[in-house]
Protein backbone atom coordinates (compact mmCIF):
# COMPACT_ATOMS: atom_id res chain seq x y z
CA UNK A 1 0.00 0.00 0.00
CA UNK A 2 1.65 3.34 -1.01
CA UNK A 3 2.57 5.38 2.08
CA UNK A 4 -0.03 8.29 0.42
CA UNK A 5 -2.92 5.71 0.88
CA UNK A 6 -1.82 4.85 4.43
CA UNK A 7 -1.52 8.48 5.47
CA UNK A 8 -4.77 8.99 3.92
CA UNK A 9 -6.48 6.14 5.72
CA UNK A 10 -4.74 7.38 8.84
CA UNK A 11 -6.25 10.85 8.29
CA UNK A 12 -9.81 9.31 7.91
CA UNK A 13 -9.42 7.51 10.96
CA UNK A 14 -8.93 10.32 12.99
CA UNK A 15 -10.76 12.82 11.09
CA UNK A 16 -14.45 10.39 11.08
CA UNK A 17 -16.94 9.56 14.30
CA UNK A 18 -17.61 6.31 14.90
CA UNK A 19 -20.80 5.29 15.75
CA UNK A 20 -20.50 1.50 15.72
CA UNK A 21 -17.90 -0.90 17.10
CA UNK A 22 -16.41 -3.36 13.96
CA UNK A 23 -18.64 -5.68 12.56
CA UNK A 24 -20.26 -7.45 9.17
CA UNK A 25 -22.15 -4.87 7.50
CA UNK A 26 -25.36 -6.39 6.93
CA UNK A 27 -25.43 -7.68 3.12
CA UNK A 28 -28.35 -5.32 1.60
CA UNK A 29 -25.78 -2.37 2.22
CA UNK A 30 -22.82 -4.35 0.66
CA UNK A 31 -24.72 -5.60 -2.42
CA UNK A 32 -25.63 -1.55 -2.69
CA UNK A 33 -22.30 -0.34 -2.24
CA UNK A 34 -20.76 -2.79 -4.77
CA UNK A 35 -23.64 -1.98 -7.19
CA UNK A 36 -22.61 1.32 -6.88
CA UNK A 37 -18.73 0.80 -6.71
CA UNK A 38 -19.46 -1.43 -10.39
CA UNK A 39 -21.19 1.73 -12.04
CA UNK A 40 -18.64 3.36 -11.06
CA UNK A 41 -16.21 1.25 -12.76
CA UNK A 42 -18.45 0.93 -15.75
CA UNK A 43 -19.66 4.74 -15.95
CA UNK A 44 -16.58 5.78 -18.66
CA UNK A 45 -16.96 9.23 -16.32
CA UNK A 46 -13.57 10.77 -14.71
CA UNK A 47 -13.69 11.26 -10.94
CA UNK A 48 -11.27 13.91 -9.76
CA UNK A 49 -9.24 13.16 -6.09
CA UNK A 50 -6.94 15.88 -4.81
CA UNK A 51 -6.75 17.27 -8.33
CA UNK A 52 -5.79 14.57 -10.14
CA UNK A 53 -8.18 12.75 -12.96
CA UNK A 54 -8.91 8.52 -12.57
CA UNK A 55 -10.82 6.43 -14.71
CA UNK A 56 -13.52 4.70 -13.09
CA UNK A 57 -11.75 1.77 -12.73
CA UNK A 58 -9.36 3.60 -10.18
CA UNK A 59 -11.61 5.22 -8.68
CA UNK A 60 -13.44 2.31 -7.81
CA UNK A 61 -10.05 0.59 -6.81
CA UNK A 62 -9.52 3.29 -4.69
CA UNK A 63 -12.88 3.67 -3.12
CA UNK A 64 -12.96 -0.07 -2.24
CA UNK A 65 -9.86 0.55 -0.24
CA UNK A 66 -11.58 3.03 1.59
CA UNK A 67 -14.68 0.81 2.21
CA UNK A 68 -12.49 -1.92 3.28
CA UNK A 69 -10.51 0.50 6.01
CA UNK A 70 -14.27 1.33 7.10
CA UNK A 71 -15.47 -2.00 7.48
CA UNK A 72 -12.39 -3.00 9.63
CA UNK A 73 -13.17 0.38 12.40
CA UNK A 74 -16.87 0.32 12.16
CA UNK A 75 -20.72 -1.28 10.79
CA UNK A 76 -21.86 0.68 7.84
CA UNK A 77 -25.44 0.94 8.39
CA UNK A 78 -26.19 2.35 5.09
CA UNK A 79 -24.62 2.83 1.73
CA UNK A 80 -25.64 6.74 2.16
CA UNK A 81 -23.29 6.36 5.17
CA UNK A 82 -20.55 4.70 2.55
CA UNK A 83 -21.22 7.59 0.56
CA UNK A 84 -20.45 10.32 3.21
CA UNK A 85 -17.99 8.70 5.18
CA UNK A 86 -15.66 7.36 2.19
CA UNK A 87 -16.68 8.18 -1.27
CA UNK A 88 -17.46 12.42 -1.15
CA UNK A 89 -14.00 13.68 -0.49
CA UNK A 90 -10.44 13.26 0.21
CA UNK A 91 -9.64 12.45 3.91
CA UNK A 92 -6.53 13.94 3.40
CA UNK A 93 -7.27 17.70 1.90
CA UNK A 94 -10.88 17.51 2.78
CA UNK A 95 -11.91 18.82 -0.76
CA UNK A 96 -14.87 16.87 -2.45
CA UNK A 97 -14.12 14.04 -4.98
CA UNK A 98 -15.45 15.28 -8.11
CA UNK A 99 -17.17 13.56 -11.38
CA UNK A 100 -17.35 14.77 -14.91
CA UNK A 101 -19.38 12.52 -17.61
CA UNK A 102 -18.48 13.12 -21.19
CA UNK A 103 -18.86 17.09 -21.43
CA UNK A 104 -21.17 17.85 -18.60
CA UNK A 105 -19.66 20.18 -16.26
CA UNK A 106 -18.41 18.24 -12.99
CA UNK A 107 -20.27 17.42 -9.84
CA UNK A 108 -20.00 16.17 -6.43
CA UNK A 109 -19.42 12.46 -5.96
CA UNK A 110 -21.94 12.22 -3.32
CA UNK A 111 -24.31 14.14 -5.81
CA UNK A 112 -23.13 11.54 -8.63
CA UNK A 113 -23.18 8.84 -6.38
CA UNK A 114 -26.49 9.84 -4.87
CA UNK A 115 -28.60 9.66 -8.28
CA UNK A 116 -26.85 6.46 -9.25
CA UNK A 117 -27.73 4.86 -5.95
CA UNK A 118 -31.56 6.10 -6.19
CA UNK A 119 -31.45 4.80 -10.08
CA UNK A 120 -30.61 1.41 -8.48
CA UNK A 121 -33.14 1.53 -5.94
CA UNK A 122 -35.91 2.72 -8.59
CA UNK A 123 -34.39 -0.12 -10.58
CA UNK A 124 -37.62 -3.69 -11.00
CA UNK A 125 -36.38 -6.48 -8.90
CA UNK A 126 -35.48 -8.37 -11.79
CA UNK A 127 -32.53 -6.31 -12.77
CA UNK A 128 -29.14 -7.98 -11.73
CA UNK A 129 -27.86 -4.76 -10.16
CA UNK A 130 -30.71 -4.72 -7.41
CA UNK A 131 -31.37 -9.15 -6.97
CA UNK A 132 -30.36 -9.12 -3.65
CA UNK A 133 -32.78 -5.97 -2.50
CA UNK A 134 -35.45 -7.12 -0.95
CA UNK A 135 -38.77 -6.56 -2.24
CA UNK A 136 -40.32 -3.68 -0.98
CA UNK A 137 -43.56 -4.66 1.73
CA UNK A 138 -46.96 -4.46 0.34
Amino acid sequence: MSQLIRMGLVVLAVGMTMTAQPGETQPVVQAEIMSLLNRVETSHCRFNRNGAWYSGKEAKAHLLTKLHYLENRTTLTSTEQFIGLAASKSSISGKPYLVQCGDAPSLPSATWLTTQLQSLRAAPASSPNTSSRPAAPP
